[in-house]
């Protein structure tokens, strides 16, 4: 972050999002909020992916990019707050049903261990349901490390599960 016209130079964050208890109420209650939160979020469709690590119900997934001045723990704070709002127990476990999980994905260019997150998140890398929704609003958006566009990272994926556009019933 550096000194912009008034005070600091807002960075770009992604997260990206998903349910699959609940989704289409947990998506839009997130959404909602994000938005009134941060103004100029830009959210990608929704997708729908088979449950990975364990045997669950599809996730719905979005991915959001919005500018902020918040430090990184407050952004995940904020994260939190909305996790939990939509039903998320605080001490929720890995590789099971979720109401809400919101991932940064990037904040800026910032690369490492901050306030106790990996950035960018190593999953980006991996996985096409981040990637999918991502590479739909920030194509261009370069990771930090790779030095690699979204898109080309999508296209490079090993993950070849399918990923596909959420219409609801």
């Amino acid at each position: 972050q550096g000194a912009g016209q008034g005070g600091v130079t807002p960075t770009r964050v992604s997260v990206s999002g998903g349910s699959n208890i609940e989704p289409e109420k947990n998506l839009l209650l997130a959404a909602r909020e994000i938005r009134a939160r941060f103004p100029d979020a830009q959210f990608s469709r929704c997708y729908r992916n088979k449950s990975v690590g364990f045997d669950g119900p599809d996730f719905i997934n979005f991915a959001v990019v919005f500018s902020t001045t918040l430090p990184l723990a407050d952004v995940n704070a904020e994260l939190e707050r909305i996790e939990a709002l939509c039903g998320r127990p605080p001490d929720a476990k890995r590789w099971e049903p979720r109401a809400m999980d919101l991932d940064i994905l990037l904040y800026g260019d910032a690369v490492g261990v901050v306030d106790g997150l990996t950035l960018p998140r190593p999953s980006l890398l991996t996985w096409n349901f981040m990637l999918r929704p991502l590479a739909e609003i920030a194509p261009a958006f370069v990771h930090p490390v790779t030095g690699v566009s979204v898109s080309s990272l999508l296209a490079a994926t090993p993950d070849k599960k399918r990923v596909l556009i959420y219409r609801p019933r």
